[in-house]
């Protein structure tokens, strides 16, 4: 039996980096299953394991620090990990070509408190933005900082230095995410060239990325730390959230919701709602709390 560590899953075999550096392409045993956790795959990229070498399977799962989730699709209930063990997330994106969306952008950094995983923001792509363009990108950096998130505003093909992200990354595990095209695996590739990660162009009618990545893997970095590249997702559906609590990962919601009149104050409709007071003074970001309604009141099997 070997400790190791899962740098690569297709949901069916994993690749996983054994503690004395040998790398293993393994299987589950059995009907391998987690407690208390319905997924589309019960291991992920970033979880540490035991495996038996001599048939090149994994016969236990180790406890997990954190991990991120969103749901599998709008037609299941089961939820995908993307990542377990990580010390922070970055989430690309991108103004034009593709345009990312504003809610997807909310969603994935409320379940990114949800799960206590610090995250950032890269706006890429800014060599080929309008005056519109540059003007959209500066208010979401402006707001997003406000709030307490990082955001590095670049542009990953054009830029001769990334030194802010590099060292950022350095040392650490980093769940990478974000919509297809918005230049993730070009970032990988400047990051360690070694890499020759595939980059794919975008389509001018859909304004959309083609996947690219398939599966979500692990990449070492040349001054220490990983990555962990993760297909584009058009959507992030979340899931399990309480909806009394969705308010609590919502930073800036969660520190004026001490001033509403009620405890219990969900934001909403109610008299003396601070949160709802703060939004009409532009103290608290109207689209900030659009996604918080949204989530609030519509369906997540939407958001895939």
């Amino acid at each position: 039996m070997e400790d190791g560590l899962v740098i690569k899953s297709t949901g069916s075999r994993y690749r996983v980096l054994a503690d004395d550096g040998m790398i293993h392409e393994c299987v589950l045993k059995g009907r391998f299953r987690v407690s208390g956790v319905r997924t589309t795959s019960p291991v992920a990229v970033g979880d540490r394991v035991t495996i038996d070498t001599r048939e090149n399977v994994i016969t236990s799962l180790h406890p997990r620090r954190n991990y991120i989730i969103r749901r599998a699709s709008n037609l299941s209930r089961e939820s995908q990990i993307i990542a377990a063990n990580v010390d922070q997330a970055f989430l690309m994106i991108a103004v034009t070509m593709p345009r990312t969306p504003i809610e997807f952008i909310d969603r994935f950094l409320t379940t990114a408190e949800a799960y206590r995983i610090p995250a950032s923001i890269i706006i890429n792509k800014r060599d080929l933005y309008d005056d519109e363009d540059d003007a959209v990108a500066a208010r979401i950096e402006i707001v997003y900082k406000k709030i307490g998130y990082p955001v590095y505003t670049v542009s990953v093909t054009a830029d001769s230095s990334i030194s802010q992200i590099t060292a950022a990354l350095k040392g650490k595990i980093t769940l990478l995410s974000g919509n297809s095209g918005v230049g993730k695996s070009t970032l990988l590739n400047r990051l360690n060239p070694a890499l020759s990660l595939r980059t794919g162009e975008i389509s001018e009618y859909h304004e959309q990325g083609r996947h690219v990545t398939t599966f979500p893997e692990m990449h070492p970095l040349p001054e220490g730390g990983y990555v962990i590249d993760t297909p584009g997702i058009r959507g992030f559906g979340v899931i399990d959230f309480d909806r009394s609590e969705i308010y609590h990962f919502f930073p800036e919601i969660f520190r004026r919701s001490s001033e509403c009149r009620f405890y219990n104050c969900l934001h909403l409709a109610e008299p003396g709602c601070a949160v709802r007071e703060a939004v009409a003074c532009n103290e608290i970001e109207p689209w900030r709390y659009k996604s918080y309604i949204s989530m609030m009141t519509e369906d997540n099997d939407k958001y895939r």
